[in-house]
């Protein structure tokens, strides 16, 4: 496992347990990003980076019960916490890394990541992995529930121009790894960009 992969799992292993209980109030944020993303029953959805599994319920609401739900985490004490939580039953959780996904090409109709970006340590091509998985023309969702500047106030630290998260750094990025950015959205209340998997040769 890489360093990057071994600091992440130890930044989340620790909190894991007290996640939910953290932001109790981001529930309705998740709801109605997923709502905004769109899903169509019988879409098969993954939860990129799912945490304790905050999107899954959500997810599957929108897919219904002929959709496939998947959550995928690198951590195990989140996946465990998401099986507490009664999440697994909304969707199949996976140890795994986003970085190098279980999962034949082109076989989701979508990929939810909610604070994800900030801890891809190679952002270009991780977010490629994803457009992989994905069928041409499906969709990506990057999303947080405030937006870059209450984040940022949060963490008690200055926005910066090289925020990977800025509508000017994001935008090619996601270009160049497979992706069209459709909206940008980055207020107090969320952040949520929506991306769809271009064509070959598109």
């Amino acid at each position: 496992m890489s360093e990057d992969h071994t600091h992440v799992r130890e930044f989340f292993g620790t909190r894991a347990a007290g996640w939910d209980a953290k932001f109790p109030e981001d529930g309705a944020a998740f709801r109605a990003a997923v709502a905004d993303f769109g899903l169509r029953p019988g879409d098969r959805v993954l939860d990129a980076g799912c945490g304790t599994g905050r999107a899954l319920t959500a997810l599957r609401a929108a897919v219904g019960p002929s959709g496939t739900v998947l959550g995928a985490d690198l951590t195990p004490q989140m996946l465990a916490a998401a099986q507490r939580a009664g999440r697994a039953a909304e969707g199949t959780l996976l140890l795994a890394d986003v970085a190098r996904l279980p999962l034949r090409d082109g076989v989701l109709d979508a990929v939810f990541a909610a604070g994800l970006i900030a801890h891809l340590p190679e952002p270009a091509a991780n977010l490629r992995e994803l457009a992989r998985v994905v069928r041409p023309g499906g969709r990506l969702a990057l999303f947080h529930p405030i937006g870059r500047a209450a984040l940022a106030a949060r963490h008690g630290r200055e926005l910066t121009p090289d925020d990977l998260r800025a509508e000017h750094n994001l935008r090619p990025l996601l270009a160049g790894s497979g992706w069209d950015v459709t909206s940008y959205a980055d207020e107090d209340a969320r952040f949520l960009v929506v991306a769809v998997r271009r064509h070959e040769g598109g």
